[in-house]
């Protein structure tokens, strides 16, 4: 990694989650001083790992900011010339959607998007979304069909299944748009499938939690095929997506579309010890794959880490952090 950063100062909300933990530990890398955001400076569970990284003690600022509140981010973005704004909750099983999901997504994201329009060194926002602001529109996803950046989830179909973290990431990615063009605001949008791979953060993240599951005694797997994607990909892209001038829209980020049942297999080719499920969690025919262009994802240069690579670093990570008991 080049020292492309050296010099220039960037702002990171929800610096403590699964992605932006590899996203501030890039940049540093890369040699930018990085004001980023938690939610709580005295959770050691939050700051620790951030503090520990390389190049943090001569250039990472860590703040206090709570993303229902207006205003909360003017100070950190103030001298910025990039903001990666990735704070948003990811967790199924929510008693209180509205609350939980959508608010933090939605008011969340807007109260960033109105911090940064205050500051007028900031050249361009990366906005952390998902493709499940991408893919939910009711459409069939087949194995002939590609899903690509022109597909918007549809909020209508998201109630409907009562899909509401799918709903919140559509809601919130479309509200960005509107506000950065009638502010204009230069926006990047990073449109991530479910991410896995080494976890920097000392806690369980949801996408790592659905590995977990499979090889800590789950008697089934889950019948529903996903988009797979390293983390260090998914961090990578981002800053690409700040660094190369041209890029624009958004950017479905996928190495390969499974099922669970092939998830397994992999996992039961690397690790033949391993009491893993043997069915499937119901007797419906498998939902089926479908594809993910790749064409704006190679714009930034991302050269996929393969699934079978993703499986052993998410289950290696898992049990030396003590989360696997296996």
């Amino acid at each position: 990694m080049s020292m492309t950063g050296t010099g220039k100062v960037v702002g990171v909300t929800g610096a403590s989650g699964y992605i932006a933990s590899w996203l501030v530990k890039f940049l540093l890398q890369r040699g930018y001083t990085v004001k980023a955001s938690v939610r709580d400076l005295n959770d050691t569970r939050k700051t620790e790992h951030l503090l520990a990284l390389d190049g943090a003690k001569e250039r990472l600022q860590l703040y206090k900011a709570n993303l229902l509140e207006e205003g909360s981010f003017d100070t950190i973005f103030d001298g910025c010339v990039g903001v990666f704004h990735t704070a948003s909750p990811f967790y199924n099983n929510a008693k209180d959607p509205e609350a939980e999901l959508i608010d933090p997504a939605l008011k969340g994201t807007l109260n960033v998007l109105k911090s940064c329009a205050k500051v007028s060194s900031i050249k361009r926002v990366v906005l952390t979304s998902s493709i499940a602001a991408v893919a939910y529109n009711g459409n069939p996803r087949t194995p002939d069909v590609v899903v690509d950046e022109t597909w918007f989830s549809s909020p209508e179909h998201c109630r409907e299944m009562k899909m509401w973290y799918v709903l919140s990431k559509t809601l919130a990615e479309d509200a960005a748009w509107k506000f950065v063009k009638e502010k204009g605001i230069d926006m990047v949008a990073i449109n991530p499938a479910m991410v896995i791979g080494p976890l920097l953060q000392p806690t369980l993240n949801t996408s790592s939690a659905a590995i977990l599951n499979l090889i800590n005694g789950a008697q089934a797997f889950p019948n529903a095929s996903f988009g797979w994607v390293n983390v260090k990909d998914v961090a990578n892209a981002h800053i690409q997506a700040f660094e190369i001038s041209s890029a624009s829209g958004r950017h479905c980020i996928v190495e390969r579309v499974a099922h669970y049942s092939e998830v397994v297999r992999v996992l039961r080719e690397l690790y033949p010890d391993i009491k893993l499920p043997e069915k499937c969690a119901d007797d419906k025919p498998f939902i089926p794959i479908y594809q993910v262009s790749k064409e704006k994802a190679k714009g930034l240069g991302i050269d996929y880490i393969p699934l079978e690579q993703s499986l052993k670093e998410t289950v290696d990570s898992l049990k030396e952090k003590g989360f696997a008991s296996i």
